[in-house]
């Protein structure tokens, strides 16, 4: 076994192929379920319509953390065990007798999202190995997300045609199937293949400042909390039909997802950091953009760059709590990682809740893209641990797909260059301050 995208070809695309399973799940909810509330169950006050935002986050939240701790002792299982959890979801949204049932259906569907999407990124990191770990996380976050989008648009287009009633929620209920049938009969284990990575890590000194990219991420997901939610009453409020709202719904991920596929990678060679901080910036402007207009294009103009921004973030966010954790310790890394991150869906939706409340959709609004502004600027001061630019002979031997490194620790780097040169373009020279800053 070794690790390499193109040594695993075959596994990472059928895990990518999964996952776009997992986010078609939640992309159900993204267009139509704040209007469900409204028009089928006649909550009106946007703090209890936000309540189902509330209880996937936490519920996902906790999921998370979980997964990275049970994903020491097999990654498949946790996988299984999600898309178990999501099997009753599209039929409980379906058949919901009241709202109650609907805040249930989220609590399942945070879990299944929780085990499943991290399990997913743990097992391409086992298989991309050090050298390729934002590309494989652009990978896998462009297939969820853009599976995100395309799932908003077909419940968009199906709640205009039949309602918002079972109909959107059907398609549910193949992705639930067909993903868990994918993880039972085909998915292999990664974990022996990670077991390699830690023989050929050297021991190291535990991972510092971690916490500047957990609260990046809890801001990510609070101003995607806050656009779940708030983004399709706002839309209702300024006169656009369902359609036109599906399509909101789905351009936003969509460019989120494809974007993923340029700035994952793009982060393995110019860093991690300078992504984070800029995608927090555009963020911050096109949920600025939405919040300032009136109609169709503005609305279309600001989803656009806050899928932008959230392209540049998310991957590469991952990537560097990947590249600052030994291999024996990234799962539960990543686990308490999007821990963090995705509370940031329950902080969103109660402070979107309480704000659009008291002063307005509006300014709901205004309030998250400041707090997005504010993420990012602590990230450009206080983080000190980014991905380096490699050296020209570095950069050449990446570009021939034998180098171009991680270089969180130095202990993993020092390891696999006395091992033969599985890491090109870093030499056992390098020291801790030419690889943080």
């Amino acid at each position: 076994m070794r690790q390499g995208l193109r040594e695993n070809l075959g596994q990472f695309s059928l895990l990518v192929l999964v996952n776009a399973f997992v986010g078609a799940m939640v992309g159900l909810e993204r267009a139509i379920l704040p209007l469900v509330a409204e028009q089928r169950f006649g909550l009106t006050a946007t703090t209890a319509v936000f309540a189902f935002i509330v209880a996937f986050g936490l519920s996902k939240a906790g999921a998370n953390y979980v997964a990275g701790r049970l994903a020491g002792s097999g990654r498949r299982r946790v996988l299984l065990a999600g898309w178990i959890a999501a099997l009753p979801v599209p039929v409980m949204l379906a058949v919901a007798p009241s709202w109650g049932w609907v805040i249930a259906a989220n609590v399942l569907l945070g879990l299944s999202q929780g085990l499943a999407w991290s399990a997913t990124v743990i097992m391409k990191i086992d298989l991309a190995g050090p050298r390729q770990r934002g590309l494989a996380m652009g990978l896998n976050e462009f297939a969820g997300y853009l599976a995100v989008g395309g799932s908003a648009l077909a419940s968009g287009y199906l709640a205009a045609r039949f309602g918002l009633g079972p109909g959107p929620f059907v398609l549910g209920i193949a992705y639930a199937v067909l993903g868990l049938a994918l993880s039972v009969f085909v998915v292999r284990e990664t974990a022996g293949i990670a077991a390699l990575e830690e023989t050929s890590a050297a021991p190291t000194e535990p991972a510092r400042g971690l916490w500047v990219w957990n609260q990046a991420g809890l801001v990510n997901n609070l101003n995607d909390g806050m656009a779940w939610g708030l983004f399709p009453l706002l839309f209702v409020a300024a006169g656009l039909g369902l359609r036109e709202i599906g399509w909101l719904a789905a351009l936003y991920p969509a460019v989120w997802g494809i974007g993923q596929l340029f700035t994952g990678p793009a982060s393995d060679r110019t860093g991690r950091k300078p992504f984070v901080v800029g995608g927090m910036l555009v963020q911050a402007g096109g949920i600025g953009v939405i919040g300032l207009s009136g109609g169709f294009g503005g609305f279309a103009v600001g989803s656009v760059l806050l899928g932008l921004g959230t392209a540049m973030v998310y991957p590469t966010l991952l990537a560097a709590i990947s590249d600052a954790t030994h291999p024996a310790e990234r799962p539960r890394a990543i686990g308490t990682y999007r821990l963090w991150r995705d509370s940031g869906y329950a902080v969103g939706a109660v402070l979107a809740g309480i704000v659009a409340d008291a002063f307005g959709l509006h300014a709901a609004a205004f309030a998250v893209a400041l707090l997005t502004l504010a993420s990012g600027l602590v990230v450009a001061l206080r983080s000190d641990a980014v991905l380096l630019p490699l050296a020209p002979e570095g950069r050449a031997a990446h570009a021939e797909g034998l180098g171009g490194a991680t270089h969180a620790s130095v202990g993993v780097l020092e390891g696999a260059a006395d091992a033969g040169g599985l890491v090109g373009g870093v030499g056992p020279a390098t020291s801790l301050t030419e690889l943080r800053r």
